[in-house]
């Protein structure tokens, strides 16, 4: 064989690095707000959080699809705007962390996601705060859904801004510069509120389904299939952290003692409650964006009504000037039929005729005009 067609072994790792990033850039929270940057491939994230591989390609940045928040078995699979996150009983996994507008979402997470740490400082006072809390899962969905409507509002927000000094300065002076200005302004709103009533009727679908709210339950499932007793049974992914797991359990518990405690129409108020706050928050964003389109088309209705005020103006002008081109037509005849170059007796010797000519078929001309403002007048052609 010659040195030219000698074999380079392959190290297995550097093609395991080999894998696009798309599908390696996920990062996990845990309950204590602990960050860890996963470098997994699709098939391990879909072992570690136990879930089908459609739901996971709802998280492909490089395909679309629609606003969703799916409840699983043992996880909440959630696309809404730039989040894409897998939520599961004890920790949160974001797609694509470097972001700019998923950071802040990290930061708050890690903040918001320990339980007693800003109010409690007892042991006993820490047990009984973190009993009060909700799952776990309910707090990053809460945190993620706060982030959203935030996103959202700010954007209308700076949308307003610069929307409405637009158009007031279009009422003013109508210009190329102003129409194209409120053009690419209303052509913003147009998409912003496409993205806002998607994540608004994905809360209303929710709210209105109480078992998809159920399914979204997963430290009450979780301790429907576990043994309140024994640890054996508890499924394989159990946390390996010990802090964890007791806040898992004391959460399942109380989940638990809910579910046999309440009645079967209360099994979903603690989420109802919390999606009802965000939906009322995201249908307020919703209402400014209708309420700036309606502004667009009042004044859209002012700008029609400007423009055909212009036209009806200029056609006026069109009358005046036709109306004065007949009468000067008719003075250019009488002066053609004098011009003839025909002999005729009254001709010579009668000089003064020329001025009686031109004063009489100047009068007449006059009149004619006159007749014909006055009879558009009395029409209302011409406006007084």
């Amino acid at each position: 064989m010659s040195p030219e067609m000698e074999l380079v072994p392959v190290d297995p790792s550097a093609v395991k690095r080999k894998t696009p990033r798309s599908s390696r850039s996920w990062i996990s929270i845990d309950a204590t707000g602990q960050k860890t940057v996963l470098d997994a491939d699709r098939h391990e994230i879909l072992h570690r959080v136990q879930i089908h591989a459609r739901d996971l390609r709802i998280l492909d940045p490089n395909l679309f699809y629609p606003s969703a928040i799916l409840g699983r078995e043992r996880a909440i699979v959630l696309n809404l705007e730039h989040i894409k996150a897998i939520i599961t009983s004890q920790e949160i996994l974001l797609r694509d962390p470097s972001e700019e507008h998923v950071i802040p979402v990290l930061e708050e997470l890690q903040r918001r996601l320990p339980v007693g740490n800003e109010s409690h400082h007892g042991q006993g006072d820490a047990e009984a705060g973190e009993e009060d809390e909700p799952p776990f899962e309910f707090r990053a969905l809460e945190v993620v859904l706060e982030a959203i409507c935030s996103f959202l509002a700010a954007r209308t927000s700076e949308l307003e801004a610069s929307a409405y000094p637009a158009l007031d300065e279009l009422t003013l002076k109508i210009s190329s510069r102003n129409l194209e200005r409120v053009r690419r302004l209303k052509s913003g709103m147009t998409r912003l509120t496409a993205r806002v009533q998607k994540v608004r009727d994905e809360l209303e679908q929710l709210l209105d389904d109480d078992d998809d709210m159920a399914e979204l339950y997963l430290s009450r499932k979780l301790a429907g299939v576990s043994s309140p007793i024994s640890v054996s049974d508890e499924p394989s992914w159990n946390p390996t952290s010990p802090t964890i797991g007791s806040k898992i359990s004391r959460a399942s518990r109380v989940s638990l003692a809910t579910v046999h405690g309440d009645d079967d129409e209360n099994d979903v108020e603690e989420l109802e409650m919390l999606l009802e706050a965000y939906f009322m928050q995201i249908d307020s964003t919703l209402n400014k964006l209708n309420t700036l389109r309606e502004y667009i088309d009042d004044t859209e209705d002012y700008i029609n009504i400007q423009l055909d005020n212009h036209r009806n103006q200029l056609i006026q002008l069109e009358l005046m000037l036709s109306s004065g081109t007949v009468c000067v037509s008719m003075y250019s005849m009488v002066a053609g039929i004098f011009g003839v170059n025909f002999p005729y007796a009254w001709n010579e010797n009668h000089g003064y005729i020329f001025k009686w000519v031109v004063g009489f078929t100047g009068m007449f001309c006059v009149l004619v005009f006159v007749i014909i403002m006055s009879y558009a007048r009395f029409k209302g052609l011409v406006g007084s």
